[in-house]
C-alpha cells in the first residue's frame, strides 16, 4: 500500500479544507455550535468509517472535534485516508 509524505500529499490536500498533514496523518478540527451538534456529526463519521472498515481517531472536547486520519498498518497516509477525508467533506 503506498504511502505519502508530507510533500506527496499536497496536492491531495488541496482538494480537502484546512486538513493538514501532521506526524504521519491528516488531522482537521471541526467546530459546533454545541455538544450535541458535535456529537452527531462524530456519529455520521462512525457509521461512514465502519461502511469502509477504515476507522479515524475522534477527539471530542464540548463543540469542538478533532478527526485524524492515518492507515495505522501502513504507518501513514494512504488513499484510504484521503477517501475518508473526502467523505467526511461532504457531511458539513
Amino acid at each position: 500500500m503506498k504511502t505519502y509524505t508530507e510533500q506527496t500529499v499536497q496536492s491531495q490536500l488541496k482538494e480537502l479544507n484546512n486538513w493538514q498533514f501532521i506526524n504521519n496523518g491528516i488531522e482537521k478540527k471541526f467546530k459546533f455550535l454545541d455538544f450535541t451538534q458535535a456529537l452527531g456529526f462524530i456519529v455520521q463519521v462512525g457509521v461512514m468509517a465502519e461502511k469502509r472498515n477504515h476507522h479515524p481517531e475522534l477527539f471530542n472536547v464540548y463543540n469542538k472535534v478533532t478527526i485524524r486520519l492515518t492507515t495505522h498498518d501502513a504507518d501513514g497516509v494512504t488513499d484510504k485516508d484521503v477517501e475518508l477525508a473526502k467523505a467526511i467533506e461532504q457531511i458539513q
